[in-house]
């Protein structure tokens, strides 16, 4: 039986994914949710407790058998970065970076040979791909937990809250890179591969946001965005968006070098360079030790 452990399979591209994945007999996919169908599924990925709670129930549950694909896919950005989790970090950090980080800590040991782990991240955190959004100017993680430390922070919240979204993104990439090196995932000669869908349409990403960007949002991922998609090669369709997720957790698609960044352009999965934050070693050992700390665990090992 292949297993399926994934975040962000409720709704938007992530559930056409999750159902997808569960198609062929003999698979299982399990999504970790606020509201799921099975109690036993329940997860905040913004509070830490929750994400514990989550990955100790996966465990149980697995029994002797393993998992063959984590899909980190849960994300949201913020009208500002206010927002404070019970445990008294920024909440787009947290839900982008933090969490998923400790669900992978907790859940690397229980991963199956050939496993394939994928975080899905955004072009945003790229200067280079012109977004609209406030690029990151660092991945520090103490300053993103706690932004009013930052003695850069911006002053308009609107534009703290894109780049506290964008700055989680990078930091999506990054603990890809990290993950890569650790002895868990090589032992395993598992796969890690940073994913970004590109701008999809009608997903539940700005959930948070002003009632008339949520409605504009909603409705350009109808067929009323579909003249947009042909000039723009960064906005996909749920379904496109949905299918290189899958194909990305199955091993339909795989990475053809070590860069392990995969971009949907014009609804094709394209392997580029991220950012030249992104490929820093020193910023992705930094991340990896420095969220450790922030949940508690040691930066060497496994949870």
């Amino acid at each position: 039986m292949a297993t399926y452990v994934m975040t962000g399979g409720s709704s938007g591209f992530g559930a056409l994914s999750a159902a997808s994945l569960a198609g062929p007999p003999q698979t299982r996919v399990i999504v970790g949710a606020r509201s799921p169908v099975d109690r036993a599924d329940a997860m905040d990925v913004t509070s830490l407790d929750s994400v514990r709670a989550f990955a100790a129930s996966v465990r149980e549950r697995l029994g002797d058998s393993r998992i063959d694909g984590l899909l980190l896919n849960a994300g949201g950005i913020r009208p500002d970065a206010d927002g404070r989790t019970a445990d008294g970090y920024e909440t787009t950090f947290v839900l982008n970076h933090l969490g998923h980080y400790l669900l992978t800590r907790l859940l690397l040991p229980v991963l199956a040979p050939g496993a394939r782990i994928v975080l899905t991240t955004s072009g945003t955190h790229d200067p280079a791909t012109k977004a609209s959004l406030a690029v990151p100017r660092h991945a520090d993680a103490d300053l993103l937990a706690h932004p009013d430390r930052d003695p850069d922070r911006d002053s308009k919240p609107r534009r703290a809250g894109q780049r506290a979204y964008t700055a989680a993104k990078l930091c999506a990439i990054l603990n890809a890179r990290a993950l890569r090196t650790r002895a868990e995932v090589r032992e395993r000669d598992a796969t890690v591969i940073a994913y970004d869908p590109g701008q999809v349409f009608g997903t539940g990403l700005v959930r948070d946001l002003p009632a008339p960007m949520r409605a504009a949002w909603a409705v350009l991922g109808t067929g009323a965005g579909a003249p947009l998609r042909r000039f723009q090669p960064t906005l996909n369709t749920a379904k496109a968006a949905g299918q290189a997720l899958t194909d990305l957790a199955d091993g339909s698609r795989r990475a053809p070098d070590e860069r392990g960044y995969a971009a949907l352009r014009s609804g094709s999965l394209t392997w580029i360079d991220p950012s030249t934050l992104a490929v820093r070693d020193d910023l992705a050992d930094a991340l990896w030790a420095d969220s450790a700390r922030l949940v508690g665990l040691d930066g060497a090992a496994s949870g």
